[in-house]
């Protein structure tokens, strides 16, 4: 998982934890949690609340999918927003480790939308990328495309290698890289993603679930099927 400011070796702002029959609590910062939110108590209120236990608040986010690069039905039952970068190397594992046997694993039941989060602070070429995967998703090819990325380098001559490997129209893909026709859509995307308390990649929202890095396929198929057989609250 990469954040917007390089972490030590061994600081990192998830730690994956289950919690009893629900799911574990994960930081994102800015106070975004996965499915829950704790608040600061004063001794007195953490007295009390040994006395009578409170349960933590549910939360489940609202993450606009309108308009973004997806895969698999509209009508799926499991919808996952990617916040990602396509330099960070915990992004390209989720992808090159977890993300086809995720999709396998529930055919039919997922629909998964890629959104941008490129952390231009430690990745100079991360903005340059989702431009150019945007590019190709104009001409319907974002998700080859997206794997030439993830498995291959970067930079602007692996970016229109990608593109005649692709059979894409190199007019109009130079055109759109030259143009920067997706820069602004990529600032907005990154400003929500922010605003939001989202500062690392990948970060995923499972149904509006937050669940932060590069898990492993059975982190993943653990929220999955709890929220399927509806152990979560819809709000």
């Amino acid at each position: 998982m990469e954040t917007s400011t390089p972490p030590s070796s061994n600081s990192f702002p998830l730690r994956s934890l289950l919690v009893g029959l629900l799911i574990f609590l994960i930081g994102l910062g800015g106070g975004l949690a996965l499915g829950y939110r704790w608040g600061s108590q004063s001794a007195s209120a953490r007295q009390q609340a040994q006395a009578t236990p409170t349960p933590p608040r549910f939360v489940r986010y609202k993450i606009p999918t309108d308009g973004f690069p997806s895969l698999g039905p509209q009508d799926a039952p499991i919808v996952i927003v990617e916040f990602s970068d396509f330099q960070c190397p915990y992004c390209q594992r989720f992808h090159l480790q977890t993300f086809e046997a995720l999709m396998a694993a529930y055919p039919g039941k997922i629909r998964f939308v890629y959104r941008n989060l490129p952390l231009t602070s430690l990745h100079p070429q991360a903005f340059s990328a989702a431009e150019a995967a945007l590019c190709a998703h104009e001409q319907g090819a974002f998700w080859p495309y997206h794997d030439r990325l993830f498995k291959g380098g970067l930079g602007q001559d692996a970016y229109l290698q990608y593109a005649q490997e692709l059979n894409l129209d190199m007019e109009r893909f130079r055109g759109c890289l030259q143009e920067r026709r997706y820069r602004d859509f990529i600032e907005k995307d990154m400003g929500f993603a922010l605003n939001l308390g989202v500062n690392s990649t990948p970060t995923f929202f499972i149904n509006g679930i937050a669940l932060v890095g590069a898990q492993p396929l059975s982190v993943f198929q653990d929220v999955i099927d709890r929220e399927l057989a509806g152990e979560f609250p819809k709000e």
